[in-house]
């Protein structure tokens, strides 16, 4: 009967590498590509507001990426919520931004996700961001992209 222990064998290997594939404790819950220390922080023009950014990809390449800001008060550090952005990428060293357009939406906490943020080259970037709401105010984070 050396087809049943074929077999056997065959299953046996089967649970181990199943038993070896899951991962004990997970919620299936994924880790926010935003968590994590900021890639660029920033004072607003009033000194009133910090602005926190993180990329989808940390270091950002070039190309689309997705950024969250954190936006807190600097008295308090307290999380501003209520807030329109207007964002616009520029290269201030190449003197252009880029022609697509980057839409914000609030997440609460003082989050804001940003999509659409098209950074196709390599080189200083600046996010020159208008605030409106409940306050007005603007800030423009900056850093490197590869």
């Amino acid at each position: 009967m050396p087809g049943i222990g074929r077999i056997a064998l065959a299953a046996g290997i089967g649970l181990v590498v199943a038993a070896c594939s899951s991962s004990s404790g997970s919620t299936g819950a994924q880790a926010s590509p935003y968590a994590g220390p900021a890639f660029a922080t920033a004072t607003s023009m009033s000194g009133t507001l910090q602005v926190a950014v993180r990329l989808s990809e940390q270091p950002p390449a070039a190309g689309n990426l997705e950024a969250q800001l954190t936006i807190t008060s600097m008295s308090d550090n307290v999380p501003i919520d209520g807030l329109t952005l207007q964002m616009v990428p520029y290269m201030p060293q190449m003197h252009h931004g880029t022609s697509v357009t980057p839409e914000v939406m609030a997440q609460g906490g003082g989050k804001y996700l940003v999509t659409n943020l098209y950074l196709f080259m390599p080189g200083l970037w600046q996010l020159k961001t208008t605030v409106s709401g409940a306050k007005t105010d603007s800030v423009d984070p900056q850093f490197e992209v590869q």
